[in-house]
């Protein structure tokens, strides 16, 4: 093994750190984006706003949070989806399959 190979941030073939970070914050971004309309279509701000002890805020405060929230919530669930897509663990040797056994024991 040379030295330059050892000193590669990463492998070749990876993706890199930023397009995984992108990949995950942009699709939830748009998810947020029509979260948030789709929501506030159907319930106002000012009426949500009585039902609960929140202090006064405006309508436009309320889509701003509400919308971060959402991007926050899908965010998650596009990082977990990411995080458990790879395998459980890379450096496991794996076991001979049964045919494997029965041919040894022949």
């Amino acid at each position: 093994m040379d030295a330059q190979s050892t000193t590669e941030p990463e492998a070749k073939g990876a993706i890199p750190a930023i397009q995984r970070v992108i990949s995950v914050l942009w699709p939830s971004f748009l998810t947020a984006g029509l979260a948030t309309v789709l929501f506030f279509a159907a319930f106002d701000p000012k009426e949500l706003q009585l039902c609960t002890s929140l202090p006064e805020i405006s309508r436009l405060g309320a889509y701003t949070i509400g919308f971060f929230l959402f991007w926050l919530l899908t965010a998650s669930s596009c990082a977990l989806t990411c995080y458990f897509q790879r395998p459980c663990n890379q450096n496991r040797v794996s076991r001979p399959s049964i045919e494997a056994e029965d041919d040894d024991n022949e």
